[in-house]
């Protein structure tokens, strides 16, 4: 990938084996920016916007509910996208333009993208300094 900063997820040991029947490791879940642009990548999951398309950034969690933290998760209430890999904490990232993710059938447009990486502080600094100019 370059010059990319990559960020990992910070995978909790207690839903490894649930999170490998999505393609999940560590070698197949990080986010990247490079070249002005976004990319996720969530074992079979993948998503990429240009950095301009990004509204901003909020950190987000704990999260109440495994069951609805951990995998990937498209909301039934905005369509949001979530790769969860513990029900710590996460980044939201928010788009100016609604993003195809490509999951399954990569119909749905997701306003915004949910990832629990193992540097929160981290993502949420790169991507408001590649904002930002």
């Amino acid at each position: 990938m370059g010059n990319a900063e990559r960020f990992g997820f910070a995978i909790d040991p207690a839903y490894a084996r649930i999170l490998r029947l999505f393609g999940v490791r560590s070698g197949t879940a990080w986010v990247a920016l490079q070249g002005g642009e976004l990319r996720a990548r969530f074992g079979f999951w993948r998503l990429s916007t240009p950095v301009g398309n990004i509204a901003g950034t909020c950190v987000t969690g704990p999260y109440a509910s495994a069951w609805r933290a951990i995998g990937p998760h498209i909301s039934l209430v905005d369509h949001g996208l979530s790769f969860g890999t513990n029900v710590e904490r996460g980044v939201c990232v928010l788009f100016r333009e609604p993003v195809r993710g490509r999951e399954t059938l990569g119909a749905v447009r997701h306003p915004g993208l949910t990832v629990t990486v193992d540097d929160v502080d981290g993502l949420v600094e790169a991507i408001e300094g590649a904002r930002a100019g």
